[in-house]
Order: C-alpha cells, then structure tokens, then sequence
C-alpha cells in the first residue's frame, strides 16, 4: 500500500454551522462577523458562497459587505458554537486508522496506507457527514503541501488528487502566492526578479534567492515550488501558537494617549489569558488599524519567556512606539506568541 497524505478542509464552516441553527437561510447569502450588525465596524469573519459571489470574503469590513451584498443576512460570531462542531468533526476523523493532525477549527491532516485514497476521501465526506451535517472536501497528496494545495482544487465538497507527476501541470503557470505560505509580499519581490510563475520559481537556483532573500526563505521557497515537503503530519494535539485581543472603536480614536491606553488594556486580557494556560509568550506583536482601512504591525521580543502583565504590557507599548504614523485608529490588536 502507498503512504498518501489527506488534507480535510470543512466548506465554509462558520457559515455552514449557521445555516444548521437556522435552516431557513439555506441558499441565501450569510456573513457572520463581529456582533452581525453591519451599521457598526467590524470585519468578515465568514461567508457563504452565496455571498462570495457578490465579493464578500473574510477579512473585508462589515459595511463594505453590506454595500457589496445588502440582502444578506448579518450573524454575530459563536466560538462556543464553531468549537463544539469542530470538535464533533475531529472525534469522527479520529476513529480513522490514520495519524490526524488537527490543524485549526476547520482543518485535519490524515496520513494513510491505502491502495484507494479516492475511496477513504469519499468515506470521510460520508464519516463527516453524518456525524456533523457537515460537507468537507478532501486533498490527497504525496506531503501536507500537496494535499493542503488539492483541497483548494476540490472545492466544492470534492475530492482531489495533486502529486510530483501532476505537480507542474496543475501549478506550473500560477503566480507564486498561490502556493500555500507565499504571501503576496514576497511574491512582489519575486516579480522584481523576474519570477511570476511556479515553474519560474521552481527554476530558479537556490543559491540565487538566498542572497535576496535570506539563506533559509531562499532555499525553502524553491523547495515548496518543486512540490516537496518534509514535514510530518504528527498526531500532538493542537496548541495554538499565539494568543491576542483586538478591539474595533466604532469612532476613530484619534488621541494617542487613549491610543496607549487601549493597547496597555489588551495587553493586560492577553497576559491574564496566557497565565490561565500557563504557556509563557517570548514576543508580543501590536497592530494598528489606520483609517480608512490600512493595517501595520511591530512587535517586540521579551527578554525572557513569561507570563506576567508587566513586561508583556512594557513589550506591547515599546511595539506600540514603532509606529511612526499617528493618524487616526480604528482597530488594536496585541498578540502574544507562544512558546511551543
């Protein structure tokens, strides 16, 4: 039997678990972000695919989606209720015989030994299905960069299958951000160096892109162009590796001295949150939402690893002091990254 990897990837799971609370908005678009007023600021958390169509994605401001799709239905955000069908979705991956990797709400990794990855993808959707009233699509590949890549191709509630032999085919003539950890800012600094395909990346000598961008980013992004991964899919539970809190002020906050008061404020909720857990943070990241709608972020290493308030709450405020630009703010964030 051959070792394949399979990427479970929930279809708009917030959305979805919504629409199982309330059967009636099946079909219609839904966003749920913030408290699900749209009147007020705050951002997608989620949407339907039916609200996709008109634009609306996760991350956009509540009243754009509203001016975007003004028939959809606005929901407030349920952690409570993400979770507990997470969970329920896991519990019934787990009974696979395979590694899981929990990979977040609405994610999993499987490694398995089967002749017919076809047919245990299929039996996962079935698996999913009953246990949740949930649709997912399955990614199989030959490494989690594969199957995480595949499940984007198999939406959907689809099945999909991405391996080295297909890998160029499939991928060869995309952008480079398209493949998963590639943002958009290195793939800009791709493109000033002439490299604005997958197959072009794939191409390029490593020796090259660790000069330009570093003797580890360099190498590893020719590695992940080729398809390749080394990382295992490893059965430890799911530990977040950062914790944060952010506020959106339905007016611009536009003294900085209340600026720094807030971030002092979240900074003390994440400390309190981290101590609970007892998982000490070694950096602490601050980001600023500007109006309209620009966002920047700087953080600061902790001289030691800690959960105490005091020097998370000084690191957060020495982040806060990098930024140069002292317009008005409509969102802070303080996040605390976890030591594993």
């Amino acid at each position: 039997m051959a070792h394949w990897v399979l990427h479970v990837d929930l279809d708009q799971f917030i959305a979805a678990v919504e629409v199982l609370r309330r059967p009636e908005l099946r079909g219609r678009p839904v966003v749920v972000g913030g408290d699900g007023d749209p009147a007020k600021r705050g951002v997608v958390s989620t949407a339907s695919y039916e609200a996709r169509a008109f634009g609306v994605h996760s991350g956009l401001p509540l009243r754009t989606a509203y001016r975007r799709c003004p028939d959809a239905v606005f929901l407030p955000v349920d952690r409570d209720v993400y979770e507990a069908a997470s969970a329920t979705v896991m519990a019934a991956l787990a009974e696979f015989d395979a590694i899981l990797e929990v990979f977040g709400w609405d994610e999993a990794f499987l490694a398995v030994d089967t002749d017919d990855p076809e047919a245990l993808a299929r039996q996962i959707q079935d698996r999913v299905r009953a246990a949740a009233r949930l649709e997912c699509t399955v990614g199989i590949g030959e490494n989690k960069l594969q199957a995480k890549l595949a499940a984007g191709f198999g939406k959907p509630a689809g099945v999909f299958r991405l391996t080295g032999e297909t890998w160029d085919q499939v991928l060869g003539d995309r952008p480079p951000d398209a493949l998963w950890g590639i943002g958009s800012k290195t793939a800009k600094r791709l493109a000033a160096l002439g490299i604005t395909t997958v197959r072009d990346l794939a191409g390029t000598d490593p020796r090259v892109l660790a000069t330009h961008l570093g003797p580890t980013i360099g190498p590893w992004l020719v590695q992940t162009a080729h398809g390749l991964d080394p990382s295992p899919v490893h059965s430890a539970p799911y530990v977040p590796r950062s914790r944060g809190r952010e506020v959106t002020f339905q007016q611009d906050l536009s003294d900085w001295e209340q600026v720094r008061r807030e971030v002092a404020r979240l900074a003390a909720q994440v400390a309190a949150e981290i101590a609970s857990e007892q998982r000490p943070a070694v950096r602490v990241v601050v980001k600023v939402r500007y109006a309209p709608f620009f966002t920047h972020t700087h953080g600061r290493p902790l001289a030691a690893a800690t959960w105490d308030a005091g020097p998370i709450e000084r690191a957060a405020l020495a982040a806060l002091d990098q930024f140069t630009q002292r317009g008005p703010v409509r969102l802070l964030g303080v996040r605390a990254e976890l030591t594993r």
